[in-house]
This record gives C-alpha cells, sequence and structure tokens, in this order.
C-alpha cells in the first residue's frame, strides 16, 4: 500500500501562487510515477501534471501548461506542483495520484493511489 498526503492549499487572490506538496509513504517502490489531479465542483476530476521516476519527464495539462510546474524530491519522497498565475477557474479540490507508468498516470482509471485531496480556492 502507498499512502499519499497532500499539503499547501488554501485561499489565494486571482493572480498569485501556490505550491502544492505531497509525500508518500509505504510501498513506494511500486509506483515510480506521481501526479496531480484536480476536480471542481459539478465536474469530473481532471489530469493536471505527472513526472516520471527520475523527473526528467513531465507532462502538463494544456490549461496549466506555463503557469503549473510539476516537479519531485525523491530523497523526500515528496512531489510538488508549484501553480503561479492563479485564475479562479483553477478553484478545485487537487489529489494527488500514484501510478506505474506516465501512460497510467494520465487518466482516472489508471491511478493506483489517490491521496484525500486538497482545497485550492482562487478569489477574484
Amino acid at each position: 500500500q502507498v499512502q499519499l498526503l497532500e499539503s499547501g492549499g488554501g485561499l489565494v487572490q486571482a493572480g498569485g501562487s501556490l505550491r502544492l506538496s505531497c509525500t508518500a509513504s509505504g510501498r513506494t517502490f511500486s509506483t515510480d510515477t506521481m501526479g496531480w489531479f484536480r476536480q471542481a465542483p459539478g465536474k469530473e476530476r481532471e489530469f493536471v501534471a505527472a513526472i516520471n521516476l527520475g523527473g526528467g519527464l513531465t507532462s502538463h495539462a494544456d490549461s496549466v501548461k506555463g503557469r503549473f510546474t510539476i516537479s519531485r524530491d525523491n530523497a523526500k519522497n515528496t512531489v510538488h506542483l508549484l501553480m503561479n498565475s492563479l485564475k479562479p477557474k483553477d478553484t478545485a479540490v487537487y489529489y494527488c495520484a500514484a501510478a506505474t507508468s506516465m501512460v497510467r498516470v494520465g487518466t482516472p482509471g489508471g491511478v493506483d493511489y489517490w491521496g484525500k485531496g486538497i482545497l485550492v480556492t482562487v478569489s477574484s
């Protein structure tokens, strides 16, 4: 089992920044690809970003490209999501995800483990 714990969410004004963190524990060797999803009220959960084990391969959704950056610190079993130029439409619960490959982590059905989620609210 892998446990994922998110932190860093909260309320921010439009144009501001937040950095989300997700710390993994347990059998982390079984899931080397990490990602972030988000779910706004009344909407489906959507892919935000992913990063492979070595950190050399990343993927970002078009809606956040150029504003959000995913990174990881393997020594601390932690993945980060730096969110700049936040917009009200970025308001959602953000979920940390773990999977066995970049392909699998790109869709909710391919994720093996989820965090409980953390709320990000962007005010206008």
